[in-house]
Formats: C-alpha cells, structure tokens, sequence
C-alpha cells in the first residue's frame, strides 16, 4: 500500500474526471462564471452533481440556505464513504489526515480503497491526488475551451452533463428493478414541478430537495433491503482467508 500504488490505481479515476470536469467548465463559462471562480470551485469541491446543482443555484441568485441545503443534501453521501473508510485506515494515521483523506473521497475514489484489507496514509495520498488534478484541469481546459470553440459546438457540448448522468443511472437501473422505479419516480416529480402551476413556482433548489428526499423516502419504504440481503453484504465485506 505505497504512494506509488495509489498512484497507479488513481490513474484511470483522473482520466474520467477530466472528461466530465471538462463540461463543467465549459458551463461555467458560458452560464457566466469566470475561469478562476470554475477552478477554484473544482479544486476546493471535487463533488461533480453537487458543483452542477450548486453553480446552477448561484446563476439563478438562489439565497445562500437554498445553496447550502442542495449541495449538503447532494453530497452527504461522502460523509458515509468517509466514516466507513476510517475503519480501514491504519492505527497511525492522523487526525488531519483523515480530514485530508476525507476531503478527495469520491465514488470512485472510495469503490476503490474500499476493497482493499487495509488502508495507509502514503496509499490514500497517492490514490487521491490524482482525481483531484484531473478534475481541476479538466475545468481548466473547458474554461479555455469555451474561449476558442464556436458556440454551436459549445451548446452541443453541453449534453455531456446530462449524457453522464444517464450513464450512471442506466447501467444500475437496467440491473435492479427497484433502482428503475425509484429513477422513474424521481424523474416524475420533476415533471410534476416542472407543469404544475403552483408549484413550478418553488425554487430549483428546493425541488431538488424535495425530489431527493420523496423519491429516497419512495425507495425505502416500497423497497426495504430484507435482513438476508444485509447478512450477505456483510459476508461479502468480510475479507477470505
């Protein structure tokens, strides 16, 4: 578990993160942000849905709690990844660095520490620098891209988002029927925000809010995860000899 491992396992995470950081630039540029507020906001997040939702937010001029409540909602997750990676870390790493650890946590970064039996600074660091640096050049280069491409291309570009966004959802979705359902729930609400009268009236942030946490309630309580599938899940975490 050296630095140079996770390096090399962060490698491909850096790749896929340039390509999507790269539409998250070019929508920064043309919603209006200037190329160092897109940068700094990549470098200091590293969160992609919650930094789309959050610019999205303050383009719109949404006040400050709507923002925070949105992005806090969206990524909250990572606080779970976070915590569970703590028990894989080894006696001797620091408090601050959990902290640092804690602040590169990703998707992906965490579907790949999670398999592994035991987790040191020197590997974390290594895994995590990576994403990082790909995903704030990548929202530099859609910065610059967005100054030399002709605007039709960058309109055309701009589904890119939405094209990332389905590639996470189907792949699962066509797995597991409950993931569909909820995925179609989801994507009901937001119609029924979208045409009706009264409430195509609140605020984007707030019907994200109110999307996640109807369409996850929907899941929970249609969709109960049965005792036995707890029980395999955690067999399967724990490591063979």
């Amino acid at each position: 578990m050296t630095f140079k491992q996770g390096l090399k396992d962060g490698i491909p995470i850096c790749l896929g993160y340039f390509a999507v950081s790269f539409a998250f630039g070019i929508f920064c540029i043309t919603n209006g942000l200037t190329p160092l507020v897109a940068i700094i906001t990549s470098l200091t997040n590293l969160t992609s849905a919650g930094q789309f939702a959050g610019v999205k937010l303050m383009i719109a001029l949404a006040p400050y709690i709507e923002i925070l409540l949105t992005v806090l909602l969206i990524n909250l997750r990572y606080s779970l990844m976070s915590i569970a990676l703590t028990q894989k870390l080894d006696d001797n790493v620091k408090t601050y660095q959990k902290l640092i650890f804690g602040f590169g946590v990703t998707d992906e970064v965490f579907a790949v520490s999670v398999q592994k039996e035991k987790l040191s600074a020197r590997y974390m660091y290594g895994l995590i620098i990576l994403p990082i640096v790909g995903w704030t050049l990548g929202t530099a280069f859609g910065c610059l891209a967005s100054e030399i491409l002709p605007s039709r291309v960058l309109h055309a570009l701009g589904i890119s988002l939405y094209a990332m966004f389905i590639a996470i959802i189907i792949p699962e979705a066509r797995k597991k029927l409950s993931v569909f359902l909820v995925v179609l729930f989801a994507a009901g609400l937001g119609i029924l925000f979208y045409y009706t009268p009264y409430l195509k009236e609140i605020s984007i942030g707030f019907q994200i809010i109110i999307s996640t946490i109807v369409a996850s309630l929907f899941g929970a309580l249609v969709f109960p995860i049965k005792e036995e599938e707890k029980k395999e899940e955690g067999d399967d975490d724990v490591p063979s000899n």
